[in-house]
């Protein structure tokens, strides 16, 4: 299938899935061509009309050189200098899929006609999605006042291909459409990572056998909140017609508090999604072109600070926050599963003389934990002037809180995986199985990670469950 896009509005989550992730080539319809064209001629209408103008990069340097007005003859030689000198940053290259998001979150400054440039432009920036790979574009060093850092990586090439008019590079590598697919990609993994979150932690309360009043419809009205409302019925869905024979006492607390932790794990997906859909279709061109009106008869241009993505950043480390305090409850839980103390399960299950020894897997996950909560630091705007001259004095860290939210992501993967593989186990040993709507899921983790009956290098059997969760987050 092919994309069309009509109106910025058009940009959505669900289309950023289409065409990141889907790869589906991206198609400009004719009215949105017909208003790119319009307000292209419009612009340089306003630029005809008013030679004293000033329009930051238009009739003035870049930069530092903002203060520095151009004159007509020079402003076309200005207009065609690619943006190379931008492309300073190096290291690991975000994933292909996001590359591809934020190609599709850049046309949204084009299609409204509010970046002013031609139909061929917007057409060729598309077209970018039906060819073959495209640049790579580092996370690492994007530390400059905007996104001109990892835009000139995606579009320096194309800068190089035709001729480009006043304004069409800097309407290339100015706005945020990378805070737009950073955010728009984790919010996206971190819906399918729940998902998978919620059976692993209800087959760990079965395991440990925690009383079901734990999880009691009551408390959806009592508690108040949406999410923790959806944690808990996402419990007792798949713990419906789970075994009478419970523990007799409160399990510990790590069980208790399972869905307002789940609770808040939904309530920082939501709070992802809302960032993604607004930065997605958001105008976030420097400066913008607010086409003609009846009291403006070529328009007006603005110079704003919207590339500064001010949701992206605290969308993204609240992800991470929530998957290192899941690693946490996920070690928490899989400790007392070993202890036949907690647990009430027999010693075989991790005894030091069984055959089948996997004690060891709670100290990987405590790791695990420690590695996402020190990658769960809060992303602050940077102490020292970003690029240390001129206007330039405050950059966005969207890629690093980006990374740090992937990184998170990975460890809750794996100790999910850990936690798994323990609370089969322990079935396993008590010759139990599971509720029927739990079933199918672990049949699913023993097709991976099989009951372990002899002695085995725990780490090696227990990957291939996380590799598998991975690629159903990314992949589904």
């Amino acid at each position: 299938m092919t994309f069309d896009v009509t109106a910025r509005q058009d940009i959505t989550l669900d289309a950023y899935h289409r065409v990141a992730w889907r790869r589906e080539p991206v198609r400009i319809a004719a009215p949105a061509l017909a208003r790119i064209a319009a307000c292209r001629t419009s612009f340089l209408a306003l630029l005809d009309h008013d030679p004293d103008v000033t329009i930051y990069g238009v009739t003035t340097g870049y930069g530092q050189n903002a203060r520095t007005k151009l004159k007509p003859d020079e402003r076309r030689a200005h207009a065609l200098r690619p943006p190379f000198a931008a492309a300073a940053s190096f290291g690991e290259a975000v994933p292909e899929r996001v590359a591809r998001g934020i190609v599709l979150a850049r046309l949204a400054n084009f299609v409204g006609g509010h970046a002013a440039v031609t139909p061929r432009l917007a057409q060729a920036v598309a077209a970018m999605l039906d060819g073959p790979p495209l640049p790579l574009v580092p996370w690492p060093g994007q530390g400059g006042a905007g996104e001109i850092l990892s835009l000139s990586h995606l579009f320096s090439d194309l800068a190089t291909t035709f001729e480009p008019g006043e304004k069409e590079v800097l309407s290339l590598i100015n706005g945020s459409p990378s805070s737009a697919a950073l955010v728009a990609d984790a919010a996206l993994a971190a819906r399918r990572r729940i998902a998978i979150a919620l059976p692993v932690f209800a087959l760990a309360v079965e395991a440990i056998r925690a009383p079901l009043e734990h999880y009691a419809a009551d408390l959806d009205d009592l508690w108040g909140d949406v999410h923790e409302a959806e944690a808990l019925r996402g419990l007792r869905r798949l713990l419906a017609g789970a075994s009478r024979d419970r523990r007799p006492y409160q399990a510990p607390v790590s069980y208790r508090i399972l869905p307002r932790v789940l609770g808040q794990a939904y309530r920082a997906v939501a709070r992802a999604e809302e960032a993604a859909r607004i930065s997605l279709a958001s105008v976030s061109d420097n400066p913008v072109y607010l086409p003609p009106d009846p009291d403006h008869r070529f328009g007006r241009v603005y110079s704003t600070g919207g590339y500064h993505n001010s949701m992206a950043t605290p969308a993204l480390d609240d992800l991470a926050a929530v998957w290192a305090d899941l690693c946490l409850l996920a070690d928490r839980q899989l400790t007392k599963l070993l202890d036949g103390r907690y647990s009430l399960l027999p010693d075989q299950l991790v005894g030091a003389g069984s055959e089948a020894y996997i004690g060891c897997l709670a100290m990987a996950t405590v790791g695990y934990t420690e590695q996402a909560r020190a990658a769960a630091s809060r992303t602050l705007l940077p102490g020292s002037e970003s690029g240390g001259f001129g206007q330039n004095d405050v950059a966005p860290l969207t890629f690093l809180a980006w990374s740090k939210e992937r990184e998170a992501g990975w460890c809750i993967e794996a100790a999910l995986a850990n936690l798994a593989v323990v609370a089969s186990q322990a079935l396993f040993v008590t010759q139990r199985v599971a509720p029927a709507n739990l079933a199918e899921f672990l049949d699913d983790v023993r097709k991976i990670v099989p009951p372990l009956t002899r002695a085995v290098r725990p780490g090696l059997e227990v990957a291939p469950l996380a590799d598998h969760f991975r690629r159903r987050v990314f992949e589904g």
